[in-house]
């Protein structure tokens, strides 16, 4: 590599601005973004982020599923390129870094070659991939999903978000259903640069996280049966309370993921009475559960556990308690080479780093099925993300954005 590429940093003030500019899309009042993904908001960050790749010369294609894929030509073409990139869509309550950070910093990776001239060997594309987060469609990261075929896309295009409209509607009125097939854009790697959203590196002074592993996620929609009646008549031993029936089985869970500690969580993250009403004992409930683990064992003693847990509450209360598991994502064992040249970037950079595993579900994760990926980490604040207080620092940022850079010039060759 030559001596400008080794010494190579990206704007730090670019790369910043660029992460606030894009926040506008959905800002709410206490700092975060609201940009559920297909929405009016997603749209105009999808608009905003396809101006900024024509303007540094990328050639920007859609897919039937609406992931973005903006492509920087290389000296050798017939070379599959190099995927960076990462996620736009945020949760109800989210924040200005979760995907974004990722997303920009692949645009400032190409900014920054551009400006210092350098031309790779194989070619970059960048990657906003749609609906990561999951929070309107179920399941989360379903477009690099249905990219890897774990889902076929009539089948994502089907699915319902909590107001009836299909993922095919809402590609339609953004008008971000693109005419490319769905797997089309070939890598030869991926490379994922995303905020840790849990606390390790920033309680242990660490500026990178090198990712070589993520947890595996069981997800589950669940629903209780019980019975209505009045709230003053009936006594407390004859009722068949929906909502009492979910408290005890919650508690349940907890203990099951403790037990099976420390590598296993378990969450109860939605929960709605049907027909509710304050003087009417809840009949029916429908919940979800999150449950993950490092460990495939361990996910399936998770799974195991819980269903035992359920039956026996159900009998117990007399009320019915259906588990239905939508989607199951085994843990995620990134690409050790690529591992090692994330870890080799961090190093020759001179960042403190460790090797760390991912507690959330990323789309590198699911690319890593079918190709060489891995992840970079950089701190967020108190560990939080998925909320409306996430931050992060901009030298992290512009850390974590020099890594991948320099991972992915390492990977991609310097044309002489």
């Amino acid at each position: 590599m030559s001596r400008a590429a080794t010494n190579l940093q990206i704007d730090s003030a670019r790369l910043w601005g660029s992460i606030h500019e894009t926040a506008r899309f959905g800002a709410t009042v206490k700092g975060g973004v609201r940009r559920l993904t297909l929405s009016e908001e997603d749209r105009q960050v999808r608009d905003w982020f396809r101006r900024a790749c024509e303007e540094a010369g990328l050639e920007v294609h859609v897919d039937g599923l609406g992931s973005m894929f903006a492509l920087r030509k290389g000296r050798d073409m017939s070379k599959s390129p190099i995927g960076i990139g990462s996620h736009l869509d945020t949760q109800p309550t989210g924040g200005k870094f979760d995907g974004i950070l990722g997303t920009l910093g692949a645009l400032e990776v190409i900014r920054t070659l551009n400006d210092a001239g350098i031309e790779t060997e194989a070619p970059i594309c960048i990657v906003n991939w749609t609906n990561e987060e999951g929070s309107r469609f179920a399941p989360a990261m379903m477009a690099s999903a249905a990219y890897v075929g774990d889902f076929t896309v009539d089948d994502i295009l089907s699915r319902k978000d909590a107001e009836g409209v299909t993922v095919g509607e809402a590609l339609d009125k953004i008008g971000y259903r693109g005419e490319t097939k769905v797997g089309t854009q070939k890598f030869s790697s991926f490379v994922e640069l995303h905020i840790e959203q849990g606390p390790i590196l920033e309680a242990e002074h660490k500026t990178i996280g090198v990712v070589d592993s993520g947890q595996g996620v069981f997800w589950y929609d669940c629903r209780i049966v019980g019975f209505e009646s009045h709230a003053g008549s009936t006594p407390m031993p004859l009722r068949r309370d929906a909502l009492l029936t979910l408290s005890q089985f919650a508690l349940a869970l907890e203990q099951i993921a403790i037990r099976l500690g420390p590598n296993a969580v378990a969450t109860i993250g939605e929960a709605v009475i049907q027909n509710s009403s304050r003087n009417v004992i809840p009949g029916e409930i429908a919940f979800t559960i999150d449950c993950r683990s490092k460990d495939a064992d361990t996910l399936d003693a998770l799974d195991q556990s819980l269903r035992a847990a359920a039956a026996e509450i159900a009998a117990r209360r007399k009320v019915e308690i259906a588990i239905d598991l939508v989607w199951r994502k085994p843990p995620t064992h990134f690409d050790p080479k690529l591992v090692d040249a994330v870890e080799h970037a961090a190093e020759n950079l001179g960042y403190s780093h460790r090797r760390i595993t991912s507690g959330a579900g990323h789309d590198a994760c699911n690319l890593n099925t079918i190709m060489p990926a891995a992840m970079v980490f950089v701190p967020c604040k108190d560990g939080i993300s998925h909320n409306e207080l996430e931050d992060a620092t901009q030298a992290d940022c512009a850390a974590g954005a020099n890594v991948l850079m320099h991972t992915v010039l390492a990977l991609a060759g310097v044309a002489s």
